[in-house]
């Protein structure tokens, strides 16, 4: 049997890129003793007693940190195909404030310290494991040295037949070590390179914050866009379809005098069921997203929720740009939903609202000079739970005063953004 073959046939194919690895040690030898010149220089002048000169060093180590920090990680990408995570890019600028900015962040020092102490203890480990793979191939192979030799050399040594046994046996069994080591010496690098040269776990928790708000907002932002095109689509479709059909029972309704008592009385009836029904689907649209909003804004919007209470609400909208569709949304719904309860649940005789942008605050103030009483965490009570759920989407604050005998007032803070 080949020797290569049994080599395939030992588990866990111990040589399997070890190749790739064994040069990524290799490569990270001269990266890792960059800096120890410019600390010995360090440990130099403050032997020497010249403090004005130590500041040198470390401003050169800082300085080239960043460029070692590169080399570090194209080492990693050429050789074993891996990019290490970045850390949080300071602020663009190239005026001093900006320098200072870079030469005083966290990952800039993280860095550092991986380059100026964990660098030379890597180095260490580097040159051991490769004197570990040096030893194994010239003590593995030394029967070809020494059959390099001239024959008289060989014959005159008798001994060294048993000695290059032993010695070839141990370079055997550092073949099969030589991996080992390095893989083991490769991921306390490639671990060590995560945590100092890429972001620290506060940094990676506000990224993950970051994409998580990020993507909450395409969802809300396709949830909102999915409503409007479902309210696009019942008006000029099923809406169009129930007018006309109600128009048409009208007409035969008013033209065919000569009807059956029964054949009018199914007509009647079909036209009013016709009528309810475009009631309850002009009432689903604008649950689902008012035309006026889209088109007019959230004054005229509110207006019209307004004009449909039984009850007088004052509406005030000093909005000198409109907010984004999505908070615009919210801030419409919000508003409806709670005038909605003062009607069914304050028993109030009117009610105010007030909408005011402050900065970048959509301000919404919703009160009444109902019974009072209204308690956003009781169970299956007002809604008022549903609306500090939807008012939270949006990363908005939502605050119920509500003390017995009235009166109630909601405000809601919303995030405007242009």
């Amino acid at each position: 049997m080949r020797l290569t073959t049994w080599l395939r046939l030992v588990p866990g194919r111990p040589f399997r890129g070890a190749g790739r690895r064994t040069a990524l040690v290799a490569a990270g030898l001269p990266l890792h003793l960059a800096v120890v010149p410019l600390w010995l220089w360090l440990i130099g002048t403050m032997a020497a007693l010249v403090p004005a000169v130590a500041p040198l060093p470390v401003l050169l180590t800082l300085v080239v940190t960043p460029l070692l920090t590169v080399g570090q990680r194209r080492r990693y990408r050429a050789l074993v195909g891996r990019d290490l995570p970045r850390p949080a890019a300071p602020g663009p600028g190239r005026n001093w404030t900006s320098a200072v900015r870079r030469l005083t962040t966290r990952a800039l020092w993280r860095q550092a310290c991986y380059h100026a102490v964990a660098g030379p203890l890597l180095a260490v480990l580097d040159l051991a494991v490769l004197a570990v793979w040096a030893a194994a191939v010239v003590a593995a192979s030394l029967y070809v040295w020494i059959w390099a030799l001239p024959p008289q050399w060989r014959v005159t040594d008798l001994g060294y037949t048993t000695q290059a046994a032993y010695i070839t046996v141990g370079g055997l069994a550092l073949l099969f070590l030589g991996p080992r080591l390095t893989g083991a010496l490769v991921r306390l690098e490639t671990r060590a390179a995560e945590v100092l040269l890429g972001p620290s776990r506060t940094d990676k928790l506000a990224r993950r914050v970051a994409d998580l708000a990020e993507s909450r907002a395409g969802v809300l932002d396709a949830a909102d866009a999915e409503r409007r095109r479902i309210e696009r689509d019942l008006h000029d479709g099923v809406q169009q379809r129930l007018v006309s059909l109600a128009v048409n029972l009208g007409l035969a309704r008013s033209t065919l005098g000569d009807l059956p008592e029964d054949a009018r009385k199914v007509i009647d009836e079909a036209h009013r069921e016709a009528k309810e029904a475009i009631d309850e689907l002009n009432n689903l649209v604008r649950g689902l997203h008012p035309a006026v909003l889209e088109d007019r804004g959230l004054d005229a919007a509110l207006s019209g929720v307004a004009a449909r209470l039984p009850i007088p609400v004052r509406v005030a909208v000093d909005l000198p740009q409109r907010p984004s569709p999505t908070v615009e949304a919210v801030a419409y719904f919000v508003v409806s939903e709670a005038l909605t309860n003062v009607v069914k649940h304050a028993r109030a005789s009117r009610a105010d609202v007030t909408v005011d942008r402050i900065g970048e605050t959509l301000l919404l103030v919703v009160a009444d000079d109902g019974a009072g009483g209204a308690d956003p965490a009781a169970v299956g009570g007002t809604g008022l739970a549903g609306l500090a759920k939807r008012v939270a989407s949006v990363d908005g604050t939502f605050s119920c005063r509500s003390p017995a005998g009235g009166p109630t007032v909601i405000t809601v803070e919303l995030p405007c953004v242009p």
